[in-house]
């Protein structure tokens, strides 16, 4: 059995909102914060992990720009070999 991101991507999204909606539910029915705040805690904690992932992808696909870049300039640097038969 292969582990599937996308998946637990988007079941960790899932859980957080709903955790979200249910939190703010809860804290205008009974007015009360305090006695919500797990359920605010539960969102935020389905939550960090994605944005940590999001950032991560983020700095390799700038890392691999620069790369790519840093590439294209050495090609450059490098002169191109003359198509002209010598005699």
């Amino acid at each position: 059995m292969t582990f599937d991101k996308p998946l637990l991507r988007t079941v960790l999204f899932a859980v957080g909102v709903v955790a979200l909606v249910i939190g703010i539910y809860q804290t205008l029915l009974f007015n009360d914060l305090a006695r919500n705040y797990w359920i605010f805690m539960v969102s935020m904690v389905c939550w960090m992990p994605l944005l940590y992932w999001r950032q991560k992808e983020r700095l390799e696909a700038k890392i691999a720009e620069q790369k790519a870049k840093l590439a294209q300039q050495a090609r450059a640097k490098t002169p191109a070999k003359s198509t002209k038969k010598r005699r």
